[in-house]
């Protein structure tokens, strides 16, 4: 149990590391929330696009429609 707690205590400078995990930590998550939030209003923005712009033929089907 002892060789935990010293693992925890972090030679006295537990403060310093706990502080910079839990720091990193809220940083990272930050950016995960950032980036999916970023990605759903662009896929709504897209889809927006894809439903304003005219329907376009495919290249066979201009090919079967000339002969």
């Amino acid at each position: 149990m002892e060789q935990v707690m010293g693992f925890f205590e972090m030679g006295g400078y537990a403060t310093y590391v706990w502080s910079s995990y839990g720091l990193t930590a809220l940083v990272m998550i930050g950016l995960t929330v950032a980036s999916v939030r970023g990605l759903r209003e662009r896929q709504k923005l897209l889809q927006q696009f894809e439903a304003a712009r005219p329907a376009r033929r495919r290249r066979g089907d201009q090919a079967r429609g000339s002969q």
